[in-house]
């Protein structure tokens, strides 16, 4: 299949590629693909090519531009897909959106932490006045989804305490 064959051979990485200059043979790609593959049986494929690159089109080309960017997310994927397993394994349960809920966002990156080498290193480079800081504010974003949950879980019971706790803050004159 020509068109695809175009499109890899255009998006191969290469020193002297940009993204100015991979943006561009794309488009002419494109272009050439709407005329030359006009044919009613073609329109399937030309309009199915289209809408995938519309898709990708605006962070397609930045990895021409910033080495340190990966052309693909698929360590990324990769990644996540093991972090779910690893979830899935130890508590038996499909969804890890309870669990990410529970401890925050940031739980994904600690067996990823974990296995560095050197990160004692990089952890005695924090002070502890930023660490206390840190910590108040994840205490802070956890308790509001504790909150929450339990306001799901038993609404009457959550307003209940609520009222309760502003009662004790009244003073009678």
């Amino acid at each position: 299949m020509e068109p695809i064959h175009r499109i890899v051979t255009a998006l191969e990485p290469s020193e002297h590629k940009t993204s100015h200059t991979v943006r561009k043979e794309m488009t002419r790609i494109l272009v050439w693909l709407r005329s030359t593959y006009d044919r009613d049986s073609d329109l399937l494929m030309v309009k199915n090519i289209e809408n995938y690159t519309k898709g990708f089109w605006k962070g397609l080309f930045s990895c021409y531009d910033h080495s340190h960017l990966p052309r693909t997310n698929n360590d990324h994927e990769r990644f996540f897909r093991q972090t779910k397993t690893r979830h899935r394994r130890m508590t038996g349960r499909r969804s890890w959106n309870e669990y990410i809920l529970r401890n925050g966002e940031y739980v994904v990156l600690v067996d990823d932490a974990l296995k560095q080498r050197d990160l004692s290193d990089r952890l005695s480079l924090v002070s502890y006045e930023n660490y206390k800081q840190q910590r108040q504010h994840w205490n802070n974003r956890l308790n509001e989804s504790v909150l929450r949950r339990r306001f799901r879980k038993n609404p009457q019971a959550y307003l209940q305490e609520l009222e309760n706790k502003h009662s004790a803050l009244v003073i009678p004159l």
